[in-house]
């Protein structure tokens, strides 16, 4: 009897585990692009005021999202590290008015130490203006933990991850982001608390 307990736990530990990472790799590979109120830039590390290659490839993505026309407005997200002149916000608008945006429909979301805290800021920021919906621009691994996060924060979301950058050269890389993303949508739907692992860039 238990040992029949014990295999059927671990089955359904396994179907639990291979479904998210399977929903976890479909949302990566689908651009869910339509009209918008914003899109959402979320953060990752800049040097200075310029972007890393990872947060670089999430602004272009906005950019052309911007350049389409599907939204007026860019949202770019997170804070600074101890001892840095720009937060990643700062940096991503610098670089999106750079390249053609203008200034006043770009806005700061410069708090949130993890994505669930930046996802709340931003919710809080569209209830404030009356923006009801948002594409999450973020890398493919990370598309649908954003989504869950901000759609639970009652912002109705879709995700157009970057296709370019360092996390998406290799397949190491790529199921390497995949286990971790699983694993942490997996923390959050169970606790509702932040899963971030920190010292990779990445929101």
């Amino acid at each position: 009897m238990l040992t029949r307990v014990v295999v059927g736990a671990l089955l359904v530990a396994a179907l639990v585990v291979g479904g998210t990472a399977f929903r976890v790799w479909q949302v990566a590979r689908t651009d869910d692009r339509r009209p918008v109120d914003i899109a959402v830039v979320l953060g990752a590390a800049q040097y200075h005021g310029k972007p890393s290659d990872v947060l670089e490839a999430r602004l272009n993505q906005a950019l052309k999202l911007y350049r389409a026309g599907l939204t007026e407005y860019v949202v770019t997200v997170g804070g600074r590290q101890s001892g840095d002149a720009y937060t990643e916000a700062q940096a991503g608008k610098k670089w999106l008015t750079g390249n053609g945006v203008p200034a006043d429909r770009i806005v700061e979301v410069d708090v949130g130490e993890d994505t669930l805290g930046s996802m709340k800021a931003v919710a809080d920021l569209a209830a404030d203006r009356g923006w009801d919906s948002a594409l999450i621009v973020s890398d493919p691994w990370h598309s649908l933990r954003a989504r869950t996060m901000a759609n639970d924060f009652g912002l109705e979301s879709y995700t157009s991850p970057a296709r370019s950058g360092p996390v998406v050269q290799t397949r190491e890389f790529q199921f390497k982001y995949i286990v971790r993303e699983t694993g942490a949508l997996l923390y959050y739907r169970l606790t509702h608390a932040p899963a971030e692992l920190k010292g990779d860039g990445l929101g």
